[in-house]
């Protein structure tokens, strides 16, 4: 059993940080899990022209090594780079499947049913292709199984988005969480906030709770892998 951060991630405005807007380009951070025959990333942020020499100089790995590709949730900011593992089991919580594939398909359909004032249907071709591509990413995406290798365990930790789902890795000794927005970054973890502009705050709280009660290290959503705050050191 292996796991390592190939790429960290970042938040576009960390209000944490006195930012009230974006300043950066927003990403999520890259994991690599290893465990039996199974080589499994988790959230492929970054375009591939970035993230693939990154996979490279962290793992020694090709495109074609990975044999699982999981999305903590459905975003630019998670799957910029996930068209690059096309020989890959592409994964994604159910939930998050749903409900988001409903809102690109409602998206999709009012953009191509929408009147301009003269009668018109309105023609926007870029966000037409956006909305498009979103539509055939997630429509290749699977529900993930309740495990997807031995000892590498989903945990639904709804709240940030209607199915935002981390990974759980139980090792002998400790417990590692791939907490995805979750718990975005160690310093939320250490002031106990949540990801602004969650969909459901107080859901969002519940699974962050949750998060800190079980992990023993804890990989951020946008940030390094770090020592939960509250557990003593082992």
């Amino acid at each position: 059993m292996e796991f390592r951060v190939i790429s960290i991630g970042a938040l576009a405005m960390n209000p944490l940080w006195g930012e009230r807007s974006p300043v950066r380009a927003g990403h999520a951070t890259t994991t690599l899990v290893r465990t039996g025959k199974s080589v499994i990333l988790i959230d492929p942020a970054l375009p591939a022209q970035v993230l693939l020499p990154r996979l490279q100089e962290r793992a020694g790995l090709k495109p074609t090594d990975i044999t699982d590709v999981f999305l903590t949730r459905f975003s630019p900011e998670h799957a910029r780079g996930l068209a690059a593992f096309s020989r890959a089991r592409w994964l994604i919580h159910g939930t998050e499947r749903e409900q988001v594939g409903v809102q690109l398909a409602t998206a999709l359909k009012d953009l191509l049913t929408r009147k301009e004032s003269q009668g018109g249907v309105a023609k926007d071709e870029s966000l037409r292709d956006v909305l498009e591509n979103d539509v055939a990413l997630l429509s290749r995406c699977e529900p993930a199984p309740e495990s997807l290798a031995d000892r590498v365990d989903i945990f639904p930790l709804a709240g940030v988005s209607p199915g935002c789902c981390g990974l759980l890795i139980s090792h002998p000794r400790h417990t590692v969480l791939i907490a995805g927005d979750a718990v975005p970054t160690q310093e939320h973890a250490e002031q106990g906030k949540v990801m602004q502009g969650a969909l459901d705050l107080e859901l969002a709280k519940a699974s962050f709770e949750e998060s800190i009660e079980i992990a023993d290290l804890l990989v951020p959503g946008r940030d390094n892998v770090f020592v939960n705050p509250t557990k003593k050191p082992f």
